[in-house]
């Protein structure tokens, strides 16, 4: 009996041990939320292999809406985010009460105003329709793009973060503006001719930054940022993740497979 008792317990040892060292060998889990397409890629070439030098085992989730990213972080499923900019986040705490913080800054794919039947902004026929997304916030950038191009004219008085249709002065080709969700636009780009897409969902689609008629000029408050509860703001695996990003490897990334994102400036 007393020789059993002695395998048992060594069985269990060699288990724990096992375990530990398991443990070590992976490191801390840090579990990142990011959307489909540039994004999550992102996270997995550029920002996962500097967390894994610093001993994380790092998992990836992908989305394709705006909302499950910020359920899963706030429900403590995720540890951070990569798809939204400040202004996306501070509405969405508002009207959710939620409480989430941004970290720093990524580079990030511009809006771009595509099109399946024109080929310059000149042949833009009177009357036509454009596709738009549906969230405030997007369709400010849109509206703003569209006023960068010569398109449209904007209110001085309007708020650059929530822009509606009544803000808009002047609209000389009487252009028809189509609200539709992000992940839909791509697509619109042939149903409807017209089709402001943010850069994430058309490099998503496999659309080319370059045919675009014509791209966004990013206003910094729209630039996507990693995203993490408030709570876990001054926590070691948030500065690691800033320090990621700061990294020699993130921006040989950037640089070789990213182009044409919009950087943010460096302090």
């Amino acid at each position: 009996m007393r020789s059993i008792f002695i395998f048992l317990a060594s069985t269990l040892a060699v288990v724990l041990i096992s375990s530990v060292l398991l443990y070590e060998d992976e490191g801390e889990v840090i579990t990142i939320g990011a959307s489909t397409g540039p994004f999550s890629d992102m996270v997995n070439f550029a920002i996962k292999p500097p967390l894994e030098e610093m001993g994380y085992s790092v998992e990836i989730v992908e989305y394709t809406d705006w909302v499950q990213p910020n359920n899963a972080l706030h429900n403590g499923d995720l540890d951070a985010n990569l798809y939204q900019n400040v202004t996306f986040m501070n509405n969405f705490n508002e009207e959710n009460g939620t409480d989430f913080s941004e970290l720093i800054q990524v580079p990030t794919a511009p809006m771009g105003l595509y099109s399946s039947e024109y080929e310059s902004l000149e042949e833009i026929e009177n009357g036509s329709e454009v596709a738009l997304p549906l969230d405030p916030v997007n369709t400010s950038r849109g509206l703003l793009t569209l006023q960068d191009a010569g398109l449209i004219t904007i209110s001085d008085d309007a708020n650059t973060f929530a822009i509606e249709e009544s803000d808009i002065t002047s609209n000389p080709k009487n252009l028809e503006f189509i609200f539709q969700d992000a992940g839909q636009l791509p697509r619109s780009v042939d149903q409807i001719g017209l089709s402001l897409v943010p850069g994430n969902f058309a490099l998503a689609s496999d659309m080319d930054l370059a045919d675009a008629l014509f791209l966004e000029r990013m206003n910094e408050n729209f630039r996507n940022q990693i995203v993490v509860n408030s709570k876990d703001v001054d926590s070691e695996f948030a500065g690691d993740l800033i320090e990621a990003v700061q990294s020699e490897h993130f921006n040989e990334v950037i640089d070789q497979d990213f182009e044409g994102f919009d950087k943010p400036e460096e302090e």
